[in-house]
């Protein structure tokens, strides 16, 4: 399985991070004082400010930088909440420039391992702060998935299968192929055992294709347009969506890959949560819940 070959996407996801970090500290739903080291034009931006950036990105898609950041901010929580729960091991699949490892203030006990390709990882390592390009809590583990298999890099770079594990895969499945997601799953479920492990991912819904309007909010704009738009600007940028999902089909891979899922969400349902006590609520004509977010666990 391949994740992202080029970084623009990786560089969009951290642009709208490092969009929400200017906005005011009682406004803001996430910070994140590293993402402007991996976005082009960082000066630009921050001379712009929140608001005017946020109109900006609107001009895209009305409520895309409200869905990627609810999206960050929700597997910002599951991370949390796990280190709570005395995870152990934190496995960032296809991790691009996530830098949770950098921000959360994880427990010194969790082991960090972000996975992806050696090239991706070495642009990522370049564009760090100096003191953070080779901290120690880190494992960059570097994967050929045409050669390599996941679970022997995993092991080689001192992963534990007996320890509790977070996984997660954000922004990644619609670009693979379903049957490399299956794979992953299995190979991840054969990995770590009966070890307590947690998944969470995002995916895309596959009514996008077929029933537009169901991935927008009542009243949101243009929806056939705006998803044609949306899918047709990622292959633009060579990173075109292979696999979107119904939600029947998540909930089956996952129990034949040995997995119980326990929160599936969106936009739709994170607004109040997220949002609202911001003064910041999201109306309904700007919604995407184009994406879910899921949580799975085992066993």
């Amino acid at each position: 399985m391949r994740y992202l070959k080029k970084d623009a996407t990786a560089q969009g996801v951290a642009k709208q991070r490092f969009i929400e970090s200017l906005a005011e500290p009682d406004r803001r739903v996430i910070y994140d004082p590293y993402a402007e080291h991996f976005v082009l034009g960082s000066g630009l931006i921050k001379l712009l400010g929140h608001k005017v950036s946020v109109w900006v990105t609107r001009k895209f898609a009305r409520g895309f930088h409200e869905h990627l950041i609810a999206r960050t901010r929700f597997i910002d929580d599951v991370v949390n909440q796990s280190a709570a729960e005395n995870i152990e091991q934190y496995v960032i699949l296809g991790a691009g420039y996530d830098s949770r490892a950098y921000r959360l203030g994880l427990p010194s006990k969790i082991k960090v391992f972000e996975v992806d390709q050696a090239e991706v990882q070495s642009q990522k390592r370049a564009k760090l702060p100096n003191h953070l390009q080779s901290a120690n809590y880190v494992k960059y583990v570097s994967v050929d998935f045409d050669s390599q298999l996941l679970s022997e890099c995993l092991l080689n770079a001192g992963f534990e299968p007996n320890r509790p594990t977070l996984f997660t895969l954000e922004g990644v499945s619609q670009y693979i192929s379903k049957p490399a997601l299956s794979a992953t799953l299995n190979e991840l479920q054969i990995l770590t055992g009966d070890s307590r492990t947690v998944f969470c991912f995002s995916y895309v819904d596959e009514q996008l294709l077929n029933n537009p309007a169901a991935c927008f909010g009542v009243g949101y704009p243009n929806t056939a347009k705006r998803a044609d738009t949306i899918m047709k600007l990622s292959a633009k940028f060579g990173e075109p969506w292979q696999s979107l999902y119904s939600t029947q089909e998540i909930e089956t891979l996952l129990n034949e890959s040995g997995f119980q899922l326990k929160q599936h969400t969106s936009l739709d349902d994170l607004n109040t949560l997220y949002f609202t006590p911001k003064g910041r609520e999201v109306p309904q004509s700007e919604i995407l819940k184009l994406e879910h977010f899921v949580v799975a666990t085992s066993p």
